[in-house]
């Protein structure tokens, strides 16, 4: 019981000093609020009120099909253009996009000589401009189809190819960043703070304090690991519910307290990784160093940015041996899928014993540290 009681109160003494500490405070609050913000709003991967204007040199049926086709969210309403205004109009950026209907097209058409139809697209917007074409070219042969359909028939396809897209039915980007945003800086925040409390207590001389004091190295640990989680966890959690939730209107069909009960699990691992950093490290900027050395491949190889199938299998495997993957893989199983306990507690039972491997390793690194500055 003394031990828990020195625990418990080293790890207040703790969180007083992070909530006194304005830079990591400030840098807490702004990962979990306005880059979650900017990281859903700005990284759009779908085409959304593109610009188009329309040359229309035929001026028939067809033509205006084509025309009142490119319609709301995907495309701004066309605007008519002239042939000679394509160009400068286009390199100042007024369009994205310029589909220019030749003469008699609609002649041509119904004569079977199959007419050209130019789409130019502005590729400086790299995205919207390899969507975008895609998608002109579909809706112009779509409207073909159809308009040859009333005049003649047309032996339809062989097979009704029927696409329905799960848990993302409008496939908006910012669903998934959002989510994953918050996810990147659990990892980030939990091995930072962690590190830059063990560093600033070396920095301030105040660890010689604690040594002298009858506390062991396992209670001074557990204090840093447990009051920093706390720290990571409130946030996060607070992030989810205020920031993704309400204020950037994306649904989380999944269980919030599920994921956060997960997200402990996870972040004991984190934040002992944060604190063996710390043992190595003796100063701030190489704690950075370090970060980037270990926290950003074990990000980005996690699935977090480019799924696991996508990897070399030996890769993949190997990945497997990382909390920060199975982290990943039960956070979407839970709040994009709605998975509950029976689903993911493989992945809970996993992080749970890599984390306790790892905690392990981190209190003897911290222990061995300790006693090499009293010595």
């Amino acid at each position: 019981m003394r031990s828990l009681s020195n625990i418990f109160w080293l790890g207040t003494k703790e969180l007083r000093s992070v909530m006194s500490d304005w830079v990591l405070l400030g840098f807490v609050i702004y990962s979990f609020t306005f880059a979650i913000i900017s990281q859903a709003q700005s990284n759009s991967q779908e085409l959304y009120h593109a610009s188009i204007g329309i040359v229309d040199e035929d001026h028939s049926e067809l033509s205006r099909r084509i025309s009142h086709a490119f319609l709301l969210p995907y495309f701004k309403p066309p605007v008519q253009i002239d042939q000679a205004d394509v160009e400068p109009l286009m390199n100042v950026g007024k369009y994205t996009f310029v589909v220019d209907i030749p003469p008699n097209f609609q002649r041509d058409v119904l004569a079977g000589r199959q007419p050209s139809v130019q789409v130019n697209v502005d590729a400086t917007a790299m995205v919207q401009a390899g969507l975008g074409s895609g998608y002109a070219e579909q809706i112009i042969n779509t409207e073909i189809a159809q308009f040859l359909s009333h005049a003649e028939p047309i032996t339809s396809s062989p097979v009704t190819l029927t696409i329905r897209v799960a848990f993302n039915p409008n496939v908006a980007t910012a669903w998934f960043t959002s989510v994953m945003g918050i996810i990147s800086s659990v990892t980030l925040l939990a091995m930072i703070l962690a590190g830059a409390a063990l560093v600033r207590e070396r920095e301030h001389g105040t660890m010689d304090h604690l040594m002298v004091m009858p506390l062991s190295p396992f209670e001074i640990a557990m204090s840093k690991i447990w009051a920093n989680a706390l720290v990571i966890a409130v946030a996060s959690g607070l992030s989810l519910y205020f920031v993704v939730r309400l204020l950037l209107g994306i649904p989380i069909p999944g269980s919030i307290p599920l994921f956060m009960f997960g997200a402990v699990l996870y972040l004991f691992f984190a934040t002992a990784i944060g604190l063996f950093l710390g043992t190595i490290a003796r100063s701030m900027p190489q704690l950075g160093l370090l970060y980037m050395l270990v926290a950003v491949p074990m990000n980005v190889l996690s699935g977090n940015a480019t799924p696991l199938e996508s990897m070399p299998r030996w890769l993949a495997i190997a990945m497997q041996a990382s909390p920060s993957t199975h982290f990943v893989s039960f956070a979407q199983a839970i709040l994009y899928r709605g998975a509950g306990l029976d689903v993911v507690w493989p992945e809970f039972v996993a992080v749970a014993a890599i984390a306790s491997l790892f905690l392990g390793l981190s209190l003897l690194r911290f222990r061995s540290a300790l006693t090499a500055a009293a010595a």
